[in-house]
């Protein structure tokens, strides 16, 4: 199920021209399309997934398959609101795939089927493993938000892999990507298969990374106790399901899409769907796992109360990082900085066992 809705591109190239060439999209190839690109939805010139698309190919017939992919990602962008959108994201995973060998680490492909609503659903993951790695030990599960999904944050995987020196095992949040059912709160069931089969991977233990949405469902398993451990980067907890929310860039409609709309929802729909999401009860519970939960404070889709909320929390370290937005993304170095002193101390005290002390917060 999926749906078109208004939507200009040139807002989304306001917001996220940043994090396109950031990304490693040479400037001068995005400042075209964005000069050509006249309509969010027509599969024509002028329309945003033709653009993209054509300069994707461009990439593929060069050979420079990384840069294929980086650019089908944005041809598939925001979500998979049509057939043209889903065509695109197929010929990203291929030109990801063809890129694979020339990645700086391992990296593998797998297929999992995972229980959800008394049934399996297929779960693709991709495995990055640090060549430094010599014996098992603890795993990074991660995933990214509702528009930027496992192949789109590749950079960031890479990144976290250098700087803690672990495993990465990625996935789509549910009603996104390779996702095969919508987003929904029950999709906490589709996690703990993944943090069961990870923990089949290393040592057994599971620190659960989730970005943007993703952030949503780290701190869902972090505060379930159901990862060993949990870090949280910018993800909506309570007051971003509030109504009012969601109204800038497109977000209701990306949102909506994953949620399985098959038309654009009231505003009351919408919200009542994203209401069932706070993790309120959670909150009001004590059986949290260490968390580091890290967010800027001038994030326009999450409010600073998912992130200060965490405050005073057992085993838990919060950083409300000033002068920059959602998920810190101008200020990563610092943010990765953040999780390579905050990791090792909570790996340490939760390889001593039992009666260690807590990281300090």
């Amino acid at each position: 199920m999926s749906y078109q809705w208004p939507l200009e591109a040139k807002d989304l190239f306001a917001e996220r021209y940043p994090q396109m060439v950031n990304a490693g999209l040479p400037a001068p190839d995005v400042d075209a399309v964005r000069a050509a690109t006249t309509d969010m939805w027509a599969d024509e010139p002028g329309g945003w997934v033709h653009q993209w698309s054509a300069l994707a190919a461009r990439y593929a017939s060069a050979g420079s398959h990384d840069l294929a992919a980086l650019a089908y990602g944005w041809a598939r962008f925001p979500t998979l609101a049509d057939g043209a959108k889903r065509a695109a994201l197929a010929r990203q995973t291929e030109e990801y795939l063809l890129a694979a060998p020339g990645f700086a680490l391992p990296f593998r492909r797998d297929v999992l089927d995972l229980p959800h609503r008394g049934g399996l659903t297929r779960v693709p993951v991709h495995v990055l493993t640090p060549p430094a790695v010599a014996e098992k030990g603890p795993m990074l599960l991660v995933s990214g938000g509702v528009d930027s999904w496992k192949m789109d944050v590749h950079g960031l995987l890479t990144a976290l892999c250098a700087h803690t020196g672990l495993p990465v095992v990625a996935f789509d949040i549910p009603g996104t990507g390779d996702s095969q059912v919508p987003m929904s709160p029950d999709g906490a069931e589709i996690v703990r298969g993944l943090i069961g089969h990870a923990r089949t991977l290393g040592n057994g233990i599971v620190v659960h990374v989730g970005i943007s949405m993703g952030g949503h469902y780290s701190a869902r398993s972090g505060l379930a106790g159901e990862a060993d451990a949990a870090i949280v980067l910018g993800g909506p907890v309570e007051a971003a399901f509030d109504g009012g929310r969601l109204a800038r860039f497109g977000m209701d409609g990306i949102v909506g899409n994953a949620l399985g709309f098959d038309r654009q929802p009231s505003p009351d729909d919408l919200f009542a769907a994203l209401a069932a999401f706070s993790l309120r009860p959670l909150l009001d519970q004590e059986g949290q796992v260490p968390m580091l939960v890290v967010n800027g404070a001038d994030d326009v889709h999450v409010p600073q109360e998912d992130t200060l909320v965490f405050e005073g929390r057992r085993a838990t370290e919060v950083h409300l990082l000033p002068d920059t937005g959602h998920c810190a993304v101008t200020r990563l170095p610092e943010v990765l900085e953040i999780i390579s002193e905050w990791l090792p101390r909570t790996l340490s005290t939760l390889q001593a066992g039992p009666g260690a002390v807590e990281p300090a917060t």
